[in-house]
């Protein structure tokens, strides 16, 4: 008998502590009663999930969705959230596979932490200096080529290092990713710490990459093993992070405090000598058999009924597009893949709870987070296409365009972010015209293109790794200054990842959508037949873009004719750059002496 066999299912990945929010609610009480040092007291509410935001006295709160799996029951408890709690009515999915919630009074914090832990979901370690939320593939465990399932391993890490002793203090963040195949979905080499599922002799493991990011020095992470067995990933992950941790040059500049600027500087080989070296302690000579960490759900016995009795198809020219773009096929047969095309990623408390009732009623009462901001569920009999296409449409979720030009990805920006310099949701709003012509639409080689956008270089929306990405800064204008982007262009995420070249344009906020227009015009007009953006980009270079994009970036004068470039997207006022520190990077924690056995 397989030792999975005897795990028993447990609803909630992260263990649920209730001590923890009587704690948390009695030290929001003593810090708003001034008895906590503000700086001492981030530390401790972003190990609980809760951030700060740019407008004073709010916070974003931030739930963690490992592997971007969730239940009916949490769709519907997140839909409460956003109604009781949200001013702004609505819940937020990242590229990260969580959910946030912004404009949050601290005082509302703890009520909110025991709601969501009714149905096992956690803020746990959802900020701060941490092991962030592990993402996953969320085709894992229905994908027609994947080696095996990596949910029950996704599950186990983050069982794992949550509530570590020492992950409680790491120099940095760590972004965890787990891929399903060597496609690369989950784009593993864009994170601190990823794993590729293989089959060696029939043995269960993974190419393991480490010190892979974007922001202000995107790297895509070299191998560190071409393959560690199941028994022995979470012991060299230890390691990895234990020299990470002991790393004190690190802790000297905390902007430059992530593994890839480690490895950046020693190499690979050495960094890989310095685990090994790791690996020798005797902490690592214990069991690392994570059997007892794997997160076993059954969805095939929970499925629904292929011999169900759903509507009958009505095979419209709207319908026939949705079926194209948003429905995969799974490797079990007769069930497809339904991925719901969220907006900019954010849902209203009703969208909530009608997800909540698609995913009861059609798959097997649960779905998945994408890092593209969407949700899909699995196990939806074909026969019910139709009728989850109708209740999608019934709620302005059954747009077409799933993983296409159309399916714009935004970070929250200068609406709640404190480093924000830019509105990037109001710049994505503002793009849904321009990348939904037809005339681009129904281009096969433009429609596979993906724009992305960050309010700041940190790269929260990916820029990096989009045909089209931008991020926010500022230009300095006669008549002040004026909110803008820089443009990267030719990065890929699917099949292999490679990250964008910097144009030397910056572009007005304002311009933008018309500068994407003309880029794409560009393109198509002189590609060769069958030739990829990336390709294309390649062969024309980045100076011919320079070149397209010189039309854009005029300054002009402020007049009563010129002062809409002076105001961002979705505002109504001169723009003024308002930026502070982000939190992760402002607050120190003490150096933590390691235990020698976790």
């Amino acid at each position: 008998m397989n030792k999975e066999d005897n795990i028993v299912k447990n609803p909630a990945v992260i263990d649920i502590l209730t001590e923890e929010f009587d704690d948390f609610e009695e030290q929001v009480g003593k810090f708003r009663e001034g008895k906590w040092n503000p700086v001492d007291f981030m530390a401790f509410r972003l190990r609980h999930g809760v951030y700060g935001q740019r407008q004073a006295d709010v916070h974003m709160l931030r739930i963690k969705a490992p592997f971007g799996g969730l239940s009916a029951d949490q769709l519907d408890v997140l839909g409460e959230v956003a109604e009781k709690y949200a001013p702004l009515k609505k819940g937020h999915i990242t590229t990260r596979e969580n959910f946030q919630f912004h404009h949050i009074p601290l005082k509302d914090t703890p009520d909110i932490l025991r709601l969501i832990g009714e149905v096992g979901l956690s803020t746990r370690e959802a900020c701060g200096n941490t092991v962030r939320n592990v993402t996953g593939c969320f085709m894992a465990g229905v994908c027609e080529v994947e080696p095996f399932d990596v949910t029950p391993y996704a599950a186990a890490y983050a069982r794992y290092f949550v509530r570590h002793p020492f992950t409680q203090a790491l120099p940095r963040k760590i972004k965890t990713a787990f891929s399903d195949c060597e496609k690369d979905c989950s784009i593993v080499s864009i994170h601190d710490v990823g794993f590729i599922p293989k089959l060696k002799q029939g043995e269960k493991g993974f190419q393991m990459v480490v010190g892979g990011g974007t922001s202000i020095m995107p790297r895509i992470a070299p191998v560190l093993y071409d393959f560690v067995s199941v028994n022995e990933y979470l012991k060299i992950t230890e390691a990895v992070l234990r020299v990470f941790h002991c790393s004190d040059e690190l802790r000297k500049n905390r902007m430059k405090a992530r593994i890839k600027f480690l490895i950046d500087r020693i190499g690979i080989d050495e960094f890989r000598n310095m685990v090994e070296l790791e690996l020798e302690e005797p902490w690592a000579q214990r069991s690392f058999d994570p059997t007892s960490l794997l997160f076993i759900d059954d969805e095939e016995s929970d499925a629904p009924s292929l011999d169900g009795i759903y509507a009958d198809i009505e095979m419209t020219d709207e319908y026939k597009e949705w079926i194209s773009t948003n429905v995969n096929s799974q490797r079990q047969q007769g069930y497809k893949v339904v991925t719901v095309k969220v907006p900019l990623g954010d849902l209203n408390p009703n969208q909530f709870h009608e997800l909540a009732n698609i995913s009861r009623k059609y798959a097997g009462g649960r779905a998945r987070i994408t890092q593209q901001q969407n949700l899909a569920f699995r196990w939806v009999p074909e026969a019910a296409l139709q009728e989850v296409w109708n209740i999608l449409k019934s709620i302005s979720l059954a747009d077409d365009g799933a993983h296409t030009i159309t399916d714009v990805v935004s970070c929250p920006g200068t609406d709640s972010c404190k480093m924000g310099i830019t509105s990037s949701m109001g710049l994505g709003n503002a793009m849904k015209e321009i990348v939904s012509q037809q005339s681009l639409k129904n281009d096969p080689l433009i429609s596979k293109m993906h724009v992305k956008m960050s309010g700041c270089p940190n790269g929260c929306g990916q820029h990096h790794i989009a045909d089209i990405g931008f991020h926010g800064a500022v230009a300095k204008a006669p008549g002040g200054q004026v909110p803008a982007y820089e443009v990267f262009i030719g990065g890929s995420y699917q099949g292999s990842t490679r990250i964008g070249l910097r144009t030397k344009t910056k572009i007005p906020a304002k311009m933008v959508p018309s500068a994407v227009n003309a880029m794409l015009i560009y393109y198509k007009s002189n590609r060769n037949e069958g030739e990829e953006f990336t390709s294309f980009v390649d062969r024309a270079g980045v100076e011919s873009f320079d070149k397209v994009l010189a039309g854009f970036k005029d300054l002009p004068e402020l007049n009563k004719d010129t002062i809409a470039t002076y105001i961002d997207w979705d505002r109504s006022i001169k723009y003024k750059l308002e930026r502070g520190e982000g939190e992760c990077a402002a607050v120190s924690y003490t150096h933590l002496t390691l235990p020698t056995k976790a």
